[in-house]
């Protein structure tokens, strides 16, 4: 049995983050290579939570386009931007926002990367239901989304995006909890420009404390990815 590792970085430079990500990326691919077929290793899964400073991060199918802002604005609003290898556009990093980076064998829990990505949205929507909050997906985007059936009202509360290669995962989801809304004014969220963002504070009218959306997302999380040796 090989259960998931979770650790939490707390507020850590985007940059250092990616690299600690690339570095147990490395080392899983390098795993995947060296196991014998009829090896009783296992890959270390972890579930890293953390929080960024401001940080712009642009996805392998993104437009540099969708930052609205010029790199002397950026300066001024404390904020970085990086183009990064996972999939999606441009996304919105920052301060109250939780940002999880499973590193996973998806072949440990028999899974597809579809069937994956669909697992991490469920984990944000199950940990939104204790919250009181109705959320779904939206058709032909990826992340967890709220009033998807009201033109006009669509808004999007977590992002997701991911790299996988020989079914080790990086990169994950950013959760919108507390987290400064006015920093997507100057983005065109995950490259759309008629739909919102949304937050857990925003919803509920009230800070939420950070910790106790851990502890949730990290329980919700642990149900829905077991490996199938367990």
């Amino acid at each position: 049995m090989n259960s998931i590792k979770y650790t939490d970085w707390g507020i850590i430079d985007y940059k250092e983050a990616w690299d600690k990500q690339e570095l147990m990326f490395k080392e899983g691919l390098a795993f995947k290579s060296s196991k014998s077929n009829n090896s009783e290793e296992t890959f270390d899964n972890t579930f890293v939570i953390c929080e960024h400073p401001h940080v712009y991060t642009l996805g392998k199918s993104g437009e540099d386009s969708n930052l609205l802002i010029s790199d002397d604005f950026l300066n001024k609003i404390n904020a970085t931007y990086y183009r990064i290898n996972r999939g999606g556009d441009i996304t919105y990093h920052g301060p109250g926002q939780i940002v999880g980076y499973p590193i996973l064998d998806l072949e440990q829990f028999g899974l597809q990367l579809k069937t994956y990505i669909h697992n991490v949205e469920q984990v944000i929507i199950e940990t939104l239901a204790e919250y009181g909050i109705d959320s779904t997906r939206l058709e032909g985007a990826t992340g967890v989304w709220l009033d998807t059936d009201i033109p006009g009202k669509t808004r999007k509360i977590c992002a997701i995006g991911v790299k996988a290669s020989r079914y080790i995962t990086m990169h994950g989801f950013a959760f919108n909890v507390n987290t400064d809304l006015n920093y997507f004014n100057y983005i065109n969220p995950c490259g759309f420009v008629d739909k919102g963002v949304t937050s857990l504070e925003k919803e509920l009218n009230r800070k939420v404390d950070l910790n106790e959306v851990k502890e949730k997302l990290q329980r919700h999380f642990a149900r829905l990815f077991k490996p199938t040796n367990e």
